[in-house]
């Protein structure tokens, strides 16, 4: 029984990612790393800041100390929330979608983003009070494609309800393969959207759709 949904917020939400890529890119760039579209979507779109920073340069054998990373994070940081505020984009029939689903479920948010940058994106979309639980980048040791921001959305949103409910009876909304592994690690369903990815990089996920908009929250029940 579908009992809460969680929703990823970059590429779910809002068209996030190539601003990411942009801040990535000129941060990086200072340090002397070029980093390709190509390669930001094949192996480092699902991770966090302090993921991506570190994969990177690990990758590329370059040393990180834990005061140089906190830096880089900052620094991007301070180049994407402006970004955001003059670019942002939701997606099309997300806005309607999630107000539908809030009808009938618990939400949550559990995204690699740092929590004023899911702020940010919540309230342009008009959405933010919605969702009963955020669960960001802070707030997680280990992020996608672990399962702990999955699994602490769920716990949050459990006890915020009557009746208690678990992993199993949970849906996550994803654009990415190391999200799709990381809900079903956690024990729930997902639905991937092609925000992100053709449908071909998705076939791990319980459902794969092209978009929200036209989607009624109940035809998800069919997946438990």
């Amino acid at each position: 029984m579908l009992r809460a949904i969680i929703f990823d917020c970059d590429g779910i939400i809002a068209d996030t990612e190539p601003l990411h890529l942009a801040t990535f890119q000129k941060v990086l760039e200072q340090q002397g790393i070029e980093l390709t579209r190509e390669e930001y979507y094949s192996k480092y779109l699902a991770l966090d800041d302090r993921s991506c920073f570190t994969t990177i340069h690990r990758d590329r054998g370059v040393s990180l100390s834990r005061e140089k990373l906190a830096g880089l994070i900052a620094q991007k940081a301070g180049f994407l929330e402006p970004a955001m505020r003059e670019r942002l984009q939701v997606f099309p029939g997300v806005v309607e979608f999630i107000r539908e689903a809030w009808l009938r479920y618990p939400l949550a948010v559990a995204s690699g983003a740092l929590r004023h940058e899911v702020e940010l994106v919540l309230q342009h979309a008009g959405v933010r009070s919605c969702f009963q639980v955020i669960v960001a980048a802070e707030d997680v040791v280990m992020g996608k494609p672990d399962p702990e921001p999955f699994l602490k959305a769920c716990s949050q949103l459990s006890a915020s309800q009557v009746e208690s409910f678990g992993p199993s009876e949970c849906l996550v909304i994803e654009d990415s393969m190391p999200g799709v592994r990381a809900a079903h690690l956690a024990g729930m369903r997902c639905l991937a959207v092609t925000n992100s990815y053709p449908e071909a990089r998705l076939v791990e996920a319980d459902r794969v759709v092209h978009s929200l908009s036209g989607l009624a929250p109940q035809e998800l029940e069919d997946l438990f």
